[in-house]
């Protein structure tokens, strides 16, 4: 049995140009492989290539990520942000990925999204509360990206969490609001 048939099991599986892309990823499968065996990594974007961060700029992307927490209600433009770090916008992005694994401003929105969802837990505050405490101006965007973030509303999410209270036979401090008198 030729290679072809080793790997397709029928020498008629494709045919054309089907045929010629399947071996080709084939190919790519076998040399993945074997670089894994070797253990060489690629990189997956050649132009990272000797572009790795100095200390004193990981220190400066997490100077950064502190400002923007601190200013969750109006956080500063990209350009402002590097600005205030003392690097330039460009390594401010490609910093922020390598270190967070996100854009400055996906960082800023997962940020709310947790403190939302800490705050709805907590049962302390209104949904619109909440989406004022997280920098949000109007409930309905709130509550769509809160929807996109965590596949439920956000009154839903908090309802949960205060049934989940109930049943453990804990008791929240609103809900010691509702029963005193």
């Amino acid at each position: 049995m030729g290679f072809v048939g080793q790997y397709c099991h029928t020498e008629n599986c494709c045919q054309g140009a089907a045929r010629r892309l399947y071996l080709e990823s084939k190919g790519l499968e076998l040399i993945a492989l074997h670089l894994d065996q070797l253990k060489i990594s690629l990189p997956l974007d050649s132009s990272v290539k000797g572009r790795q961060l100095k200390p004193d700029d990981i220190s400066r992307i997490h100077q950064a990520k502190d400002i923007l927490i601190r200013n969750i209600h109006t956080p500063p433009s990209l350009l402002s942000l590097a600005r205030q770090v003392g690097i330039n916008d460009c390594k401010l992005k490609r910093g922020f990925r390598q270190a967070f694994g996100t854009t400055v401003f996906g960082y800023l929105h997962n940020h709310r999204m947790a403190q939302a969802a800490r705050l709805l837990q907590s049962n302390q505050m209104t949904v619109t509360g909440v989406a004022a405490a997280v920098g949000f101006a109007n409930r309905g965007s709130f509550a769509a990206a809160f929807r996109r973030k965590f596949g439920v509303n956000p009154k839903v999410y908090q309802s949960a969490f205060q049934k989940q209270y109930w049943t453990n036979g804990v008791k929240t401090p609103a809900s010691d609001r509702k029963n005193s008198g």
